[in-house]
């Protein structure tokens, strides 16, 4: 299961709409490496700028790495921690996860880095079972 979704949520979506910053909080406490990695990334890019914040770093254990794989592959979810943090996410290799910002230059940076050159320059043995 990707989240643990809390009874009153769950009512929230069963009844219709659902409330972002409730469905926002789900994630966070579902997926706290993803949350927390997302988070200081995005802290990392207000910090010091730039074109994008990234992570080279695999995640200490597979747990992890699923907890990355289902809040990026996962377009609601993907799409309300972009809306959240105010950022574009990128992902490569089920472990590098970067953040755009959504003005300015962003647009050039975040194309060379989900090209098809790029994903094949990323990869590597080590990463071929992830």
């Amino acid at each position: 299961m990707s989240l643990d979704v809390p009874p009153a949520l769950l009512d929230q979506a069963e009844r219709g709409d659902v409330d972002e910053r409730e469905f926002v909080d789900c994630v966070r406490t579902s997926l706290p490496y993803a949350w927390d990695m997302i988070s200081s990334l995005v802290a990392q890019l207000k910090v010091d700028g730039g074109a994008f914040a990234d992570n080279r770093v695999p995640p200490p254990d597979e747990h992890a790495r699923g907890q990355l794989l289902r809040a990026l592959a996962s377009n609601a979810i993907r799409g309300a921690l972009e809306r959240h943090f105010g950022v574009r996410l990128a992902f490569q290799n089920c472990h590098r996860v970067a953040v755009f910002p959504l003005e300015g230059t962003a647009e050039e940076p975040l194309a060379r880095f989900t090209s098809v050159r790029a994903q094949l320059l990323n990869q590597s043995p080590e990463l071929r079972d992830c």
